[in-house]
């Protein structure tokens, strides 16, 4: 089982924050390992949507599909795999430190299956270093 939390402050207010990220189009933009999206279900983003994401992690090529299972906008957003090569939830929370910056979190948890137990004893260490390398890139974006 992995649980990796990372956080970062942005210089931008929190309702900018918070529709950037939960929009899934934009996440090719700031996720590293991520490559293409595709909506399973009619947009706009509500309760329930599905979302496919193709990503690069350790060298291999994973296919997932993301269910919206809580959405508080500008608080907390959360998605679990409805399928996919391992079970995973991310989480997503906001916090207005004033009205210019936003404290992000972003948490992964799950429980990795189909890779070695060798690499799943350093996946949580993995996945924090490649959650804080997105948080970095969505914070670049953010503050242009």
């Amino acid at each position: 089982m992995v649980d990796v939390l990372t956080e970062i402050t942005i210089k931008c207010p929190i309702s900018k924050v918070s529709e950037y990220a939960t929009n899934p189009d934009h996440a090719p933009e700031w996720y590293v390992n991520i490559h293409s999206v595709e909506w399973k279900t009619p947009k706009p983003l509500t309760l329930g949507s599905q979302i496919a994401f193709k990503a690069n992690f350790l060298g291999r090529e994973l296919a997932y599909v993301y269910e919206i299972v809580e959405f508080i906008p500008e608080k907390k957003f959360v998605m679990k795999t409805a399928n996919g090569p391992f079970p995973m939830e991310t989480t997503y929370t906001w916090q207005a430190i004033d009205e210019n910056h936003t404290r992000m979190t972003l948490r992964n948890k799950g429980n990795p299956k189909g890779f070695n137990k060798i690499v799943s004893l350093f996946m949580s260490s993995m996945m924090r270093r490649a959650n804080m390398k997105d948080l970095k890139k969505i914070k670049a974006i953010l503050e242009q």
